[in-house]
């Protein structure tokens, strides 16, 4: 690693690893047939100026297709770039196949700072952002590391609740 880490960053909770694809309805198909993941949200769609999303510090209109479930301890979150500029159309126009775009990390909204602090301290900025009313969500340029982006979702009280229902649900589900 050529960049010098200054510190650990503490507090996060590796959460999330997402897929970036070409069709968000086969990729479901294939979890759904292949690896027995059956219970994945509806696919919403996203707006990211609904969240004040941003693209390399510039104001964000993209739009995604959406789905995500949560598996072996994991939530699994695919998406399909519709429109406007993101990371994610870039991912997809780079990578015409899709795959593992990013993994991510949560924190409690209250220490969101300190690891974004930490994270610019070492060298790494904020690439792009979206807050939503369960988020508050950064993501890092950490190809050249690891191979992918890393997200660092701040948690809400609110987002508490909601993993905690999506979580509840998957049980109900396979108890059924």
């Amino acid at each position: 690693m050529d960049k010098t880490t200054n510190k650990v960053t503490s507090g996060l909770t590796p959460t999330q690893i997402a897929w970036v694809v070409k069709d968000l309805e086969k990729a479901k198909i294939f979890f759904q047939e292949m690896l027995g993941v059956t219970n994945f949200s509806p696919t919403v769609t996203t707006r990211l100026k609904d969240y004040d999303g941003t693209y390399y510090g510039e104001p964000s209109n993209a739009e995604n297709l959406v789905a995500m479930t949560y598996s072996g301890g994991t939530f699994i979150e695919l998406i399909q770039p519709i429109s406007g500029k993101s990371i994610f159309k870039d991912y997809i126009e780079n990578n015409p196949t899709g795959g593992v775009q990013h993994i991510a990390y949560s924190t409690p909204i209250a220490n969101l700072d300190k690891v974004i602090s930490e994270f610019e301290n070492n060298s790494f900025i904020v690439i792009s952002s979206f807050d939503t009313p369960i988020a508050k969500i950064v993501f890092f340029d950490t190809r050249k590391e690891i191979g992918v982006f890393t997200e660092i979702m701040g948690i809400t009280n609110e987002g508490e609740k909601a993993v905690q229902e999506m979580k509840t649900g998957l049980s109900q589900h396979l108890s059924d």
